[in-house]
């Protein structure tokens, strides 16, 4: 008996940092993504859960995308899913015209998770962060725009947070031609002008 290895790859990732899996001319045959520590495919089969990545791959995001990847490639070889279209497995980034929910969709609504969200939401707002999602818990990023500059991206919980419980950085994010934003944001003087934090 033999098995079909399927050349695949990984395309660009979307505002949710879901990576499409293609194979060919641009086929796309799924895709995958990380939810806190586990990997998980979403192929024409539905949504399945890998569970962590195995030794040598953790704390390597594209090593561990790349394995995913190799499931769904894997499916698609043994004729168990079928292609997809590319907006089925990505999205653009959504256009804000309201607040956002307190807790992404896949967060449980624990007491424990609200006062964390309730929290991060304050601190964004401290540092004029406004983000496109309810608060997806520490391990995942959060889409977020820079209200002083309009920079956008995703960002971590734990760059809302300095040093040794200091203030964050005044270099805010890297640059972006999209968003017509500069490296580090309005400079320092600026963000300290601005933002009453640091002032104190």
């Amino acid at each position: 008996m033999t098995t079909t290895t399927l050349a695949y790859r990984l395309g660009d990732p979307d505002w949710e940092q879901r990576y499409p899996v293609l194979t060919g001319t641009d086929t796309v045959i799924g895709a995958v993504f990380r939810w806190h520590r586990d990997w998980l495919t979403l192929t024409s089969g539905g949504e399945h859960n890998l569970g962590r990545p195995e030794k040598g791959q953790r704390g390597t995001p594209k090593a561990a995308a790349l394995a995913a990847a190799g499931q769904v490639a894997a499916e698609y070889a043994a004729g168990h899913i079928t292609a997809m279209n590319l907006a089925d497995v990505t999205a653009a980034v959504p256009v804000l015209d309201g607040p956002v929910p307190l807790l992404h969709p896949r967060m449980p609504q624990t007491l424990r998770n609200i006062e964390t969200a309730e929290t991060v939401a304050a601190t964004l707002a401290q540092f004029r962060w406004r983000p496109y999602t309810g608060f997806p818990g520490s391990d995942n990023h959060q889409w977020q725009e820079c209200e002083l500059c309009g920079w956008q991206g995703p960002r971590y919980r734990s760059h809302q947070r300095g040093r040794n419980g200091g203030l964050p950085s005044t270099y805010r994010h890297p640059a972006s031609e999209k968003f017509g934003a500069p490296a580090g944001c309005v400079g320092d003087a600026k963000v300290r002008e601005l933002i009453t934090a640091y002032q104190q």
